[in-house]
Formats: structure tokens, sequence, C-alpha cells
């Protein structure tokens, strides 16, 4: 698979100017990949949900094999960008670590299973990742290979400043969003919903365990 290249995003994560088929196109496919997986998908049915002919399909993206790459690389870099602009709401000076820690965990929870894009990535990488490889090269360079050096940034910075304690940020950056998917990770693999009313107890639970390992003592 080519290497997932970087497009300008809008804050919130959507592809800015993208064509209007295109888009249609790469959400339809997405969401029938994520529920279908890559065999039991087709042409017909991604050109049929996205409101577009067959041939647009192929016209705009290609055969089914492009269609699937192209899906990643662009629910990829849309969840990659979500990522970013909650990162920016990191608490690097907070007044209550345990509370604030804990808003911060709910926001990266609804990207991740609140959103599309997350969803959908996070269904397609459980489904599809052993018959494409190559996804999780990718993904990996392109989703945690940045977001976790970013994150330990900032827990290095909370560490420096006294709210936490701890020799390795990035092991802690690891174990931050480990836990914090610990009790979703298996209803997203199955593609079922999780209720937004349970995330703050989620959050909550997963910063909870995380200090009693890297508070200040």
């Amino acid at each position: 698979m080519d290497q997932i290249s970087d497009h300008r995003k809008s804050s919130d994560g959507h592809r800015a100017g993208a064509p209007g088929k295109r888009a249609a196109i790469i959400d339809a496919a997405a969401a029938i990949f994520a529920d279908s997986g890559y065999s039991s998908a087709s042409i017909d049915a991604i050109a049929a949900r996205a409101k577009v002919s067959r041939q647009t399909v192929y016209n705009q993206i290609g055969d089914k094999d492009k269609v699937f790459k192209a899906v990643v690389e662009d629910v990829t870099q849309r969840s990659s960008a979500r990522f970013f602009a909650v990162l920016d709401s990191f608490p690097d000076a907070p007044t209550d670590i345990e509370a604030d820690l804990a808003a911060f965990a709910k926001r990266l929870l609804k990207v991740a299973i609140c959103e599309d894009c997350g969803r959908w990535l996070f269904r397609i990488l459980s489904l599809e990742g052993a018959r494409h490889p190559e996804l999780f090269t990718s993904w990996k360079e392109y989703g945690p290979g940045r977001k976790y050096p970013a994150l330990a940034a900032r827990f290095a910075q909370l560490a420096h400043g006294g709210y936490l304690q701890l020799d390795d940020p990035s092991l802690a950056a690891r174990q931050f969003m480990a836990l914090v998917m610990a009790d979703v990770r298996a209803d997203l693999q199955l593609g079922l919903p999780i209720a937004e009313s349970k995330l703050d107890g989620l959050a909550r639970n997963a910063v909870q365990t995380f200090l009693k390992a890297f508070a200040k003592r």
C-alpha cells in the first residue's frame, strides 16, 4: 500500500475541499467495509450507498482494491486530525489532575466511538488486518507513530511541572491510551454501539487507574 500522504484538513477532521462525489464514495465505502469487510463489499453496493453510478466509482477512484486503500488513507487521516484537535485541549496546567485528565479522556473517547471516522478505522483494521498486513504498517506510522510521541510530550510536561511522577513518558502515553480504550475495544471490534452516556464513567475509571501508577507521591 502506498504511504499515506498529508493533506490539509479542517479543524474537525473533515476533508477540506474534497470533491463531493469522491467524498460520498469514500464515506459509503468506509461504512460498508466496516460493516461487512472487504470480501463482502461490492462496487455496486458502494455506488448505491453513495448515490452515484458504478462507472463514477471507477472514474473517481478505481476498482475495489483502490477504493479500499483510499478509504484506509482517508479515515486514518481524519481520525489523526481529530486526535490532534483534541490534544490541543490537553490540561498542561491542571487545577484538578484527576478531573482534568478525565475530561480529556472523555474527549478522546468521543472521537473513537461517537464519530464515524474513528469507528470505521477501528472496525476495518479489526476485520482486515490479517488480509492486508500492510495496513498496520501505514496505520502505525501515521496513527500511533505520530499520536503517542505527541501525547508523551504532554505527559513529560506534566511530570516536569510536578503533577505526575514518571520516568518514561512514552510508556505513560501508551498505557493511558490503553486504559482509555480498554472497556470499549471489544465492542468496537464487533461493531456494537456504545452509549455516549457511559463515557464519563469510562474516562474516570481509566484516569483513576492511570494515576495510581503515575500520580505524584
